[in-house]
């Protein structure tokens, strides 16, 4: 199946409009990275406290943000969690210690921000643990069982489906007390009421990465990407030349500094699940860029005569078709993954949508430029042409020359 026939679109023409667009993009990168938004690590890499929050209503994220603000919790970044439907948040604190005391610690302090309602002496039962309740009933003791030895399991027992309840049935948060009647003794219900209250969230879960195992990760993430390249750079130059090896590694950079300068001009998190997501790229883009040159490899055998120029635009018109029915099927698949896959996989297929179309780009428009440009140094300072290893018919390679 082919989109296009018989293509004779002059890119390598327009080759300084495109120096000019990927110049743009990429200084406009470098600059937030070094002077605006720098480069947003996620609290995978720069350690933190995450705490998850369920509401019983859709949240305001704006009210969030300054009601943490305003109980001195600095640098915390709210954003819609799951779908948007469950009225779920996720909340990062600066919050590094690794123990259970900063468990509790961010946990209180999100509880804190967040109870502006609270009622003065109660408790808030949507973000009480099954102990608290148990210890209460126990000390009340509503149904009059006295201290005799089934007390503690009974009200153990009731506190515990009274939680289960509310995170289970509930998904977190009760919208009264009185819901509780169906799994608790009404008596226990009303002594409840005397003491508890309900807000209108419950904190749901508290995650803490610490900063040596975010450290780790960081200098992981960047050994990855720079073993990518380097075994690029390795295949491409066995299989073709030093020169193509060169050219994609360059284009790969180049990729990688417009996706990452997109995340910091739109002040989005890098975590690690974009950096598996720009690691795919770099294979996504390098493949396409490998066709090309393919082609080229191909053409220059057949068309042996032709400047090099022209053999590079001829071969990247052969494979627009293929280069656009490829790209655009996987294209259409993460937009959908960006659109409708919620919160947790936003950034993850935001990059690959960024990344899609600056790889496909970029294997036009900067990979193939790159060879000739370097070709016509070549010639402007007197030396050979480059040439290609080609495959002969008994398999062994032999040279082939093409003119500038």
């Amino acid at each position: 199946m082919e989109f296009f026939r018989d293509t004779n679109i002059d890119f390598l023409g327009k080759k300084w409009y495109f120096l000019v667009f990927s110049l743009v993009f990429s200084v406009a990168g470098l600059l937030s990275m070094g002077f605006w938004h720098g480069i947003p690590l996620g609290v995978d890499f720069r350690g933190g406290t995450l705490v998850y929050v369920k509401y019983a209503h859709t949240p305001d994220l704006a009210a969030i943000h300054s009601e943490t603000e305003r109980i001195g919790l600095k640098n915390t970044r709210v954003q819609r969690y799951g779908v948007a439907s469950n009225n779920e948040v996720l909340i990062q604190l600066d919050i590094q210690e690794t123990s259970e005391q900063a468990l509790d610690k961010g946990k209180i302090q999100i509880i804190q921000a967040l109870e502006s309602h609270a009622v003065p002496d109660k408790q808030d039962l949507n973000n009480s643990s099954s102990v608290t309740v148990a210890n209460y009933l126990l000390e009340k003791d509503p149904l009059r069982l006295g201290s005799g030895a089934d007390a503690n399991p009974r009200y153990t027992a009731m506190a515990q489906a009274i939680v289960n309840y509310r995170d289970k049935t509930k998904g977190g948060v009760l919208g009264s007390i009185e819901e509780l009647k169906s799994v608790a003794d009404p008596a226990a219900v009303a002594s409840l009421q005397d003491s508890f209250f309900v807000s209108d969230f419950g904190i749901r879960n508290v995650e803490i990465v610490g900063p040596q195992v975010g450290q780790q990760l960081r200098k992981q993430a960047i050994l990855a990407t720079l073993y990518s390249l380097a075994g690029m750079l390795v295949y491409l130059a066995l299989r073709f030349e030093w020169i193509y090896g060169v050219a994609a590694v360059l284009t790969v950079f180049h990729d990688t500094l417009i996706t990452v300068g997109a995340f910091s001009l739109l002040d989005r998190e890098i975590s690690l699940t974009v950096i598996a997501a720009i690691l795919t790229l770099i294979g996504y883009s390098n493949n396409d860029t490998i066709v090309v040159f393919d082609r080229i490899r191909e053409n220059i055998k057949l068309l042996r005569r032709d400047r090099l120029a022209d053999i590079v635009n001829k071969s990247i018109n052969q494979t627009l078709s293929r280069t656009i029915l490829t790209a655009g099927l996987t294209f259409l698949t993460v937009l959908a993954l960006f659109l409708f896959g919620g919160e947790v996989l936003h950034n993850f297929s935001l990059a690959l949508v960024i990344g899609i179309l600056i790889g496909t780009y970029s294997s036009i428009a900067i990979a193939a430029p790159i060879l000739v440009a370097y070709q016509e140094w070549r010639g402007e300072q007197g030396k050979k042409p480059i040439s290609m290893p080609l495959r002969s018919g008994n398999g062994t390679q032999s040279k082939e020359k093409v003119k500038v």
